[in-house]
């Protein structure tokens, strides 16, 4: 009984499609290819280059060196000076007489290059992205089929380069809609949403962290005469105002945010048996949002908020009951305010 065999070059191709086939990676996709292209070719060096035109550079990101050749990856070279660009302008993906057609290209000579191959890996809009190389220094003539096996290859690196900028493009997007979804489009301060999660996150940890989680609630007093009073645009610039006042005034570790409206809250963390810390961190808010405000159309002159600050309970890791506890705090000092001789009365009018 005859035995068939397969041949050494169909089993090489087996052994190489599983791993080209199952590529999630350019990477993954590109070093088998390479292999590949080696016995395809019978060039001693293959590799795959990315070409920035803005810096005029081609930079070598993949490589294979079997033999005496070597092409390192991370080279980079400026792109006017490459065969890869010759090749291109000529319209040629293959020379084994590099010496003779290209005598003045100092890298081949450097590198005693003779026989050369390219294809440009090209985007669906016909960019060049790079190129896809063997390289040798002994002059192999070009193998049948060999050009059209280049140019399926250089094809499907460029549908895994697209498809990775497709992905990097996604996420780019799926972060964007991440950060707006936790932002005050307003101020740009978190929103609420952030403040809850960032909340309950510091009431969790507090224990492990051995101090007290400080929660200060502000209310901008007068602020619908403003609003009533100049138009809401004017009302809006002045919350952004008051945003960028509070955020200026936050130490390493607190965290501000926009509660909805007219409110805004200050986390900030404290060690444990510190005196004085909650008063501290009312002073701190309220100097920040004294003052005069310059707007695009004038100033208010503002006499600050009210603002309530209290220290999260002990074993409550509710972060609604403990912002309601602030809440509680700073209609205290509102009322307190008004009782005094009324805070209306310290907000100006834009000039």
């Amino acid at each position: 009984m005859s035995i068939v065999s397969t041949p050494p070059r169909a089993n090489f191709v087996a052994d190489l499609a599983d791993p080209i086939v199952g590529a999630s990676s350019l990477e993954g996709l590109v070093r088998p290819l390479l292999e590949l292209l080696e016995t395809v070719t019978g060039l001693e060096s293959t590799y795959m280059t990315t070409i920035d035109r803005s810096a005029g550079v081609q930079h070598v990101l993949y490589s294979r060196n079997s033999r005496r050749l070597q092409i390192p990856e991370g080279l980079s070279v400026p792109w006017s000076e490459t065969l890869c660009k010759r090749a291109m302008d000529e319209g040629r993906s293959y020379a084994d007489d590099v010496p003779e057609r290209w005598g003045d290209s100092e890298a081949a000579r450097a590198l005693g290059i003779t026989s050369y191959a390219s294809m440009p890996i090209l985007g669906a809009g016909g960019e060049v992205h790079g190129t896809l190389c063997g390289v040798s220094q002994e002059r192999v003539p070009m193998r049948n089929d060999a050009d059209r096996i280049m140019r399926m290859f250089s094809h499907l690196i460029s549908l895994q380069v697209e498809r990775d900028q497709l992905m990097r493009a996604l996420h780019a997007a799926n972060e964007q809609l991440a950060h707006s979804a936790m932002t005050d489009s307003g101020t740009g301060l978190p929103n609420r949403r952030a403040l809850m999660d960032e909340l309950a996150r510091r009431l969790r940890h507090r224990e492990r962290d051995g101090g007290h989680v400080l929660i200060a609630f502000i209310d901008l007093d007068g602020f619908k005469l403003i609003n009533d009073g100049h138009g809401h645009d004017v009302g809006d610039q002045f919350l952004a105002a008051i945003a960028k006042a509070l955020a200026g005034s936050l130490r390493a570790d607190d965290f501000c945010a926009r509660l909805g409206g007219d409110e805004f809250v200050v986390l900030a963390s404290t060690q444990a048996g510190a005196m004085g810390q909650e008063e501290a961190l009312r002073d701190r808010i309220e100097r920040a949002t004294a003052g005069r405000f310059d707007l695009g159309g004038g100033t208010i002159d503002y006499a600050g908020a009210s603002v309530g600050v209290v220290t999260a309970t002990e074993g409550d890791h509710e972060a609604e009951s403990q912002l309601a506890r602030a809440d509680a705090a700073m209609y205290e000092i509102k009322r307190a305010r008004r009782d005094a001789g009324g805070y209306l009365v310290s907000v100006g009018s834009v000039c």
